[in-house]
């Protein structure tokens, strides 16, 4: 009898128990409920999936709340591109604005063969551990070439090639995981305008006796490319782009002085092969490829 007793008690004390617990489940729902935009879970499915951080946010997740929250733009994603950009504007009830790829850009292009006073590196294998090791290669300013770059990158777009990290534009979807990575910043994201992009693949800011000393063919500072057009402007011993003063005349001499680069440090990159003037928005090109280098010993002074 005492054990029936006893079961009804702790049945009655569990319903009980479960009565409460559900109201309280149920009054905690409603005050510290969170509202949530419907357009958010819309433009979650519109994204890719990625999670590449291309974006600027932790993931698809976060992008998606801040376009919601008009705290990123429509074509902010890059793995997305146009196509995710015009789905996303349709979906904020906006006109989705122009958008052109990022994709990087290697400003470097020494192989192993062409760095000077390179010696053996028995440290870790990775170009942040050798970034703080001085004396792994005369040039302080190129790409160490073990490939920090190449194991960020989840599409397999980049890779170390003789030493050299090399893009695989058909593959990168510009999410700047590569860029992040390098100790040095020798890889910047810019935006392209065009399938194939003028850059200068060096950025050694030394006077030129001193980069002979060092590589093969580092960027002299010569100034003859800047004396062949108005693109090109020699700051820190270094050949800049100026983006600003694109036309179809300019890019044309851009060519021709390309070629006649002793180094051959101009180069167009991107996919393809051949350079399509005519093509280019020139209109469209107003950013430059610049990049905030870091050596190996942040402010070091380094001469020869």
């Amino acid at each position: 009898m005492i054990t029936w007793v006893n079961i009804g008690l702790s049945a009655s004390v569990l319903f009980g128990m479960a009565i409460i617990l559900t109201y309280i489940l149920g009054w905690a729902s409603k005050a510290f409920h969170v509202h949530v935009d419907p357009r958010q879970e819309e433009v979650l499915e519109a994204l890719p999936g990625a999670n590449c951080g291309g974006c600027g946010h932790a993931g698809c997740s976060s992008f998606a709340a801040a376009v919601v929250e008009g705290e990123a733009e429509v074509t902010g994603c890059t793995a997305g591109g146009e196509a995710c950009a015009e789905s996303l504007a349709r979906i904020m009830g906006i006109e989705a604005q122009d958008s052109f790829p990022t994709r990087p850009i290697v400003h470097c292009g020494a192989t192993f063969d062409n760095r000077l006073q390179r010696v053996e590196y028995f440290g870790e294998k990775r170009c942040a551990a050798a970034n703080l090791v001085t004396g792994v290669q005369g040039c302080i300013y190129g790409c160490l070439g073990f490939g920090d770059c190449q194991n960020a990158c989840e599409f397999d777009a980049i890779h170390v090639i003789d030493g050299l990290a090399t893009v695989d534009y058909d593959k990168c979807i510009g999410c700047g995981a590569c860029a992040r990575v390098c100790p040095r910043n020798i890889i910047t994201i810019t935006s392209f305008v065009a399938d194939r992009m003028l850059a200068v693949t060096c950025s050694n800011q030394d006077p030129g006796p001193d980069v002979k000393r060092v590589c093969n063919v580092g960027c002299l500072g010569c100034k003859s490319c800047q004396r062949a057009s108005s693109l090109f402007k020699i700051e820190n011993n270094l050949s800049t782009v100026n983006y600003d003063a694109y036309s179809i005349e300019e890019l044309e001499k851009a060519v021709i002085a390309s070629k006649r680069c002793a180094r051959h440090r101009l180069a167009f990159v991107g996919k393809g092969d051949e350079v399509d003037i005519g093509n280019l928005p020139v209109e469209a090109l107003t950013r430059a490829v610049t990049a905030d280098f870091k050596t190996t010993v942040d402010d070091t002074e380094w001469r020869g």
